[in-house]
């Protein structure tokens, strides 16, 4: 029987509440709390979003958890960029991590209308991203974003 893997977010998403803002500390102890839980995975942040996050894999990848993976989070690429070229692509190569988490738009609104392509393309863009990391030798997570609105 295949095990189920625990994937926490709390390092970015649970950032996202109002008047919450890790430092470069709590990032690292909470990553070593989530590590002894046994998590399988650890989201340690948008790779692409600023300098403290790119220190915290730095830091992390010292940190020797025995239980859980650190994994940088990203977009796929831009629908512009070709995938060697794209910042956010790039920025999680540069975290080292050993897994990577690419989130891809899934809902047809925000594709046209934030993206500004269309659906095709978009499953190209989503392909295409997932494919270079994985070629990159990261175990790659594709993040259906707004899937269910879809």
């Amino acid at each position: 029987m295949e095990k189920i893997k625990l994937y926490d977010t709390t390092l970015r998403d649970g950032m996202q509440a109002e008047g919450v803002s890790f430092s470069l500390e709590d990032k690292l102890s909470i990553a070593r709390c989530l590590d002894e839980l046994g998590l399988d995975y650890i989201e340690g942040g948008y790779a692409a979003s600023n300098p403290k996050e790119m220190e915290f894999f730095q830091q992390a990848a010292r940190l020797g958890l025995k239980n859980s993976k650190i994994v940088a989070f990203g977009s796929t690429r831009r629908a512009d960029a070709k995938v060697a070229d794209d910042a956010s692509l790039n920025a999680m190569l540069a975290c080292r991590t050993p897994a990577a988490t690419v989130v891809g738009k899934c809902w047809d609104l925000h594709v046209t209308d934030v993206l500004g392509c269309s659906l095709d393309k978009n499953l190209t863009i989503c392909a295409e991203s997932v494919e270079y990391l994985k070629k990159k030798g990261l175990e790659t997570i594709f993040d259906a974003e707004h899937f269910y609105d879809g």
